[in-house]
């Protein structure tokens, strides 16, 4: 028997607690998924290498490529530098690799180590990486430095590694210096504590001694990453802040390979292991990817963030963007031949006895050895990711499916209704029928849309209330970033607790975007080096993050005058015993709400009050950020009026 989607949340209900004792729902309100809001993550926008994932140096592993991008090779990201006018070259080589998964790496040729005068002790022949748009650095934090060398000629050799602040005498920052001899390749480890602060970092690797040397996998991460998990702080704390229930990754068009085909296909067994072992990719948004964000690292992120990992895997048919469909009027897709499809079927198995198997299994085995002993139990796994339902897609999406689930009837399957999930489209439809068709536990929809679709339509008043297909609304947003587009997305979110026993998950996309590497617009947080810049959107999510509950109740408030621009609902989590009411007004009026709590026994006589509003057209920005939630402790009333701004959406947080 399949495990039931609310089960944690129906669970809960008059089960002691050991902090304390459930709370009994009172009549009026039905069940809900308590996991409506999570967080999808997809390496788009630079979300990763130079985003969530801390590493410092970018291209360290010398794989980038002009598959890529145009103009790109094993040197983007570094050059040469030879203080005291020092001699010598570099060029990429790719013979007797550390492994076969990061094939380039860079041979120094040192023919003379100078002198620099103008700075006592600058001198020596290397390279330097100025990582993304410079490296960060703070006075008195710690970097952990790891490389791969190999002496190849000359005798033995000292590497001096440095942060500096580059200029006509350049600002030390940091340094150490590593003693090579050895003429097979072999990791070094140095910490590096920063004197002084710079945004605009370069990580220099000077060779103090003439001969040949083989450089690989240089790697800088701060010691002071999330939990101390190889991830950026400021960000992942960001995304704790949205109390994210689940995460659903890598993709995305990310999963199977965007328009490159399958040779570009997002495979989770080779980014798994020893950094150096991983196998890089392209991005389907047209740069490299290391994985040094694998999928280790997103099942370790999910077990911090107390989220249920939510793991997408390719199932035998390529993106509907292959072949130029995306402007094709019938889109392309290509398939894997049907004598083939055990290979995926095995992708999906394998990542189930990684996740959730003994040490004893070969997978469970390997986890182990990754430092994670215990299982992460995994409960969901996703097939495909918003392909065009076509029959060579439901043949194969059948095929994996019986097998899996035949395999392990415990694990939650999540398809996929196609791009553009509204009713009337045909993709929609046709992955409608299948889904119930085959009994699939949830369906995926995805679509993007410009406000007034979210503050007009509610499209899940009108689902089947029958269905046993649940609804995960994988991606969706509004297509601008204004307050406006975020109030939309509220009282969409509103409509979407109101149905949340046909709705089960929800996410927003896109996650992350770098500053001045943006794929697409709009994203729910914005970033550079050293600073975090969160949507209008971002505080419309957190609220409702927080305010997650297992029980619903559309009647507690009535909203003066209501139109389709107001809306409101009352949750309560029965573990927590916390109830929370939601007002929003996307409207130019000022407006009241009655609320009516009487039916909740035991409320507490204060609360807290969040209230984000402002001018419709006010955006946050990397220039300023002018909407902020307000956060006050009010005086509860089981009756109560309260006044509603104009363009705003409120939280009032109680306890029972």
């Amino acid at each position: 028997m399949k495990r039931a989607i609310f089960s944690a949340a129906l669970l809960a209900v008059g089960m002691g607690m050991q902090a304390q004792k459930a709370v009994t729902p009172p009549s009026g309100g039905k069940a809900i998924s308590n996991e409506l809001i999570g967080i999808f993550f997809e390496d788009i926008s630079s979300s990763a290498d130079g985003g969530l994932y801390a590493e410092l140096v970018q291209n360290g592993s010398f794989e980038y490529n002009p598959t890529e991008r145009d103009g790109w090779g094993a040197g983007t990201a570094w050059r040469l530098i030879r203080p005291g006018h020092s001699l010598g070259h570099f060029e990429p080589k790719s013979d007797r690799p550390i492994h076969e998964n990061n094939p380039n790496f860079m041979r120094l040729y040192i023919e003379r180590v100078g002198h620099y005068y103008d700075f006592d002790g600058w001198t020596g022949f290397g390279i330097q990486n100025d990582g993304f748009d410079g490296i960060p650095v703070k006075a008195g934090a710690t970097y952990d430095f790891s490389v791969f060398l190999r002496n190849i000629a000359g005798e033995a050799k000292q590497v001096r590694v440095a942060l500096v602040e580059p200029a006509r005498k350049p600002k030390l920052l940091a340094e150490t210096t590593i003693d090579v001899n050895s003429s097979d390749w072999k990791k070094y480890t140095a910490q590096l504590k920063a004197v002084e602060s710079s945004s605009k970092g370069v990580l220099q690797i000077l060779v103090l001694n003439k001969g040949t040397l083989d450089v690989d996998m240089v790697s800088l991460m701060p010691t002071d990453t999330y939990k101390g998990h190889g991830l950026r702080k400021d960000l992942a704390e960001t995304l704790a802040a949205l109390h994210p229930k689940f995460m659903r990754f890598p993709g995305g068009c990310v999963v199977h390979g965007g328009g490159d085909g399958f040779w570009n296909t997002y495979r989770w067994k080779t980014t798994i292991g020893p950094k150096e072992q991983r196998r890089g990719l392209k991005n389907t948004w047209g740069y490299h990817q290391s994985m040094g964000l694998g999928y280790f690292e997103y099942f370790q992120f999910c077990e911090d963030l107390g989220m249920e990992p939510v793991p997408i895997l390719p199932c035998g048919v390529s993106c509907q963007g292959t072949n130029g469909g995306w402007w094709m009027k019938d889109q392309a897709q290509d398939w894997v031949p049907m004598d083939q499809m055990d290979e995926w079927v095995d992708e999906a198995l394998d990542l189930i006895e990684w996740a959730n198997g003994d040490v004893n299994t070969k997978w469970g085995r390997l986890r182990a050895e990754a430092g994670h002993p215990k299982p992460f139990n995994l409960k969901y796994l996703g097939l495909g990711n918003e392909e065009r339902i076509s029959p060579e897609f439901i043949e194969r999406f059948k095929y994996i499916y019986e097998r899996v689930t035949k395999a392990h009837p415990e694990i939650v399957i999540v398809g996929t209704a196609g791009p553009g999930s509204h009713p009337g489209n045909n993709d929609f439809e046709t992955g409608w029928k299948l889904a119930e068709e085959i009994g699939l536990p949830i369906l995926d929809e995805h679509y993007y849309e410009p406000r007034d679709f979210f503050l007009n339509n509610r499209q899940y008043d009108n689902y089947p209330r029958d269905r046993k297909t649940k609804v995960y609304l994988g991606e969706y947003a509004a297509k601008d970033k204004k307050l406006i587009d975020a109030l939309a997305e509220g009282l969409y979110l509103l409509h979407v607790e109101r149905n949340g026993d046909v709705v089960c998950m929800t996410s927003y996309a896109p996650l992350f975007a770098r500053k001045n590497a943006e794929n697409w617009n709009p994203d729910l947080i914005y970033y550079d080096n050293e600073r975090v810049y969160p949507t209008c959107s971002y505080y419309v999510q957190k609220m409702f993050g927080e305010s997650s509950g297992n029980y619903y109740y559309g009647d507690c408030v009535k909203i003066d005058n209501a139109t389709n621009l107001q809306g409101q609902s009352v949750v309560l989590n029965t573990k927590t015993r916390k109830l929370f009411v939601k007002v929003c007004n996307a409207s130019a009026d000022a407006t009241k709400a009655n609320i009516n709590l009487s039916r909740f026994k035991g409320l507490k006589s204060t609360g807290t009050l969040t209230v984000i509003s402002g001018q419709a057209e006010d955006e946050n920005n990397y220039d300023k950020q002018p909407i902020q939630p307000q956060i006050s402790t009010i005086k509860a009333k089981k009756k109560m009026t309260v006044d509603v701004a104009p363009y705003s959406i409120m939280m009032i947080e109680l306890s029972l």
